[in-house]
């Protein structure tokens, strides 16, 4: 019995693994789609409002690891301009 009940922990383990890397999957195309967004903003044409929550999504994706960027940008295919 403890081989089955050790058999049914690894398949919920596993379960639990597929998801989070779908999750994280998810995580990377919006992050990535949200990069592509804001280097192709015109700060100087948006309102206040706008401008500050453009600010924050910048600073969010500029607290991100390299790694963690490059792989959301290859998700969505963008190129940075000028890297």
């Amino acid at each position: 019995m403890p081989h089955v009940l050790k058999d049914q922990e690894i398949a919920m383990l596993r379960g639990e693994l597929e998801m989070l890397m779908s999750e994280r999957q998810s995580l990377l195309r919006i992050a990535g789609a949200a990069a592509a967004f804001v280097a192709e903003l015109a700060a100087d044409m948006l309102p206040a409002e706008t401008l500050e929550a453009a600010e924050m999504l910048a600073e969010s994706i500029n607290a991100a690891s390299e790694e963690t960027m490059r792989d959301a940008l290859e998700i969505v295919k963008a190129e940075v301009v000028g890297a």
